[in-house]
């Protein structure tokens, strides 16, 4: 009876899943139904389980570090972070492509949310690339792959959420996501140089860098830049909690919108809005997600599954390569955020049993639900970029190919190469 009901909640989530139902809805209809069809369940739990999921406290920092992207935003940071990024890119094979990288990478520092940076870089870069002769879908894959590297570099969002639901360190978990930020940066900066030299995609100048261009750039994006050594150093050095670090980043993007004089009172209003709609939005994923994750911890389903893995697998590569497989195909699927909340407390204990590094498997998990964000039939970057920039979805894919190739190759990396994902941990710590 109590596998049978697990399954009719689970075929549940698949088919709303795939009839475009919001994800949040999804969630609660497969709960829902759970509940209903359970004799022994209360509808009370239920309704409790889904707002003690938004009540944890480490989640308190994701309106914090939204609000300050936003901020970021509003205050002019952006422009001046792409001023840097040109002129220190400018030389390189794909000028703009690359400018729409390493954006992307510094941003990363400071936004927190993927979505937002392919919405921000849509707008502002890919017509200007259009203009310079880039193609529309290479434009267009370049700034939904770059935006990848988002939840990768701290404070990414969905670091938050996996140490919350985890148990794992969030102030880790941020300094972990450097080794895997900067090794997407530098691939994806390589490939697309040898795809811009093959297209004669030229660069944005041809003269070395001179200290009249270098400095005032730098000067301009210095105090923005300061923002992610500000977050991880106060949280290394115990002077602020990564939630408290968020309030921290709060004010400072406040003050730099007051020190820019670009932020006006209007803009202000504009920030705590979005910031109310973009929050409301993950924790409604985060609360349904939650009730799903209870129902499968009362059944058993974890400890089952782990049992009959460690059963069935005596190695680790070979259970760390199984997860890869099987995480690409649910990140196709199933939002990102949503499928953490379900599945972290299924596969974690799998992967403790077989003596993987918690911060190891944390990284491999995010990014594997980071390629999944930008992979068909229903990856959410893909669909932003191409919603904004008019891309078709068949061109955008087809452009895609070899980005996939790479991201699959910097997975195998983190998955059986430590370094890349604990290194800087071992580091600081």
């Amino acid at each position: 009876m109590t596998a049978n009901l697990v399954g009719i909640s689970g075929a549940v989530l698949l088919i709303l899943l795939f009839m475009k139902v919001p994800v949040f809805v999804s969630v609660l209809g497969a709960s829902t139904a759970y509940f209903i069809l359970s004799p022994t369940a209360n509808a009370q739990i239920f309704a409790q389980r889904v707002i003690a999921g938004c009540e944890n406290i480490p989640l308190l920092v994701i309106p914090f570090f939204v609000c300050a992207g936003i901020f970021m935003n509003y205050s002019g940071v952006t422009k001046r972070v792409m001023a840097f990024c040109e002129v220190v890119t400018g030389r390189m094979a794909g000028g703009l492509a690359q400018v729409n990288v390493l954006l992307s990478t510094l941003m990363g520092g400071l936004s927190g949310s993927n979505l937002a940076d392919a919405a921000m870089q849509s707008k502002m870069l890919v017509p200007t690339m259009v203009k310079k002769g880039f193609s529309l879908e290479f434009s267009s894959v370049v700034t939904a792959a770059s935006a990848m590297i988002t939840p990768l570099i701290p404070p990414g969002i969905a670091m938050i959420i996996y140490g919350s639901i985890a148990n794992v360190s969030i102030g880790k978990l941020f300094i972990a996501g450097i080794g895997p930020g900067v090794l997407l940066c530098a691939t994806m900066m390589f490939l697309v140089s040898i795809i811009s030299k093959k297209r004669g995609y030229m660069p944005i100048r041809t003269t070395h860098i001179t200290a009249a261009e270098f400095w005032p750039a730098l000067k301009g994006s210095f105090l923005p830049l300061c923002l992610p050594i500000i977050i991880i150093g106060g949280i290394r050095l115990g002077i602020f909690t990564p939630t408290e670090a968020g309030a921290v980043a709060i004010v400072y993007a406040f003050i730099l919108g007051l020190v820019y004089r670009e932020m006006t009172v209007r803009d202000v209003i504009q920030c705590l809005k979005e910031t109310v709609t973009t929050t409301a939005s993950i924790m409604l994923i985060v609360g349904a997600a939650s009730a799903f994750a209870w129902i499968l911890t009362k059944e058993r389903i974890p400890q089952q599954i782990t049992e009959y893995l460690v059963l069935m697998i005596s190695n680790k590569y070979v259970f760390l390569m199984a997860v890869n497989v099987f995480l690409l195909i649910v990140g196709m699927f199933i939002e990102g955020n949503a499928a953490m909340i379900v599945l972290v407390p299924i596969l974690a204990p799998v992967a403790a049993a077989f003596g993987i590094n918690e911060i190891q498997f944390a990284m491999v998990f995010i990014f594997n639900m980071a390629i999944g964000c930008l992979s068909p039939p229903m990856g959410t970057l893909m669909f932003v970029t191409c919603g904004i920039t008019g891309c078709k979805i068949k061109n955008f894919i087809q452009e895609a190919v070899p980005f996939y190739i790479l991201l699959v190759i910097c997975l195998l990396l983190l998955t059986f190469v430590p370094i890349f994902s604990v290194g800087v941990v071992e580091l600081f710590y």
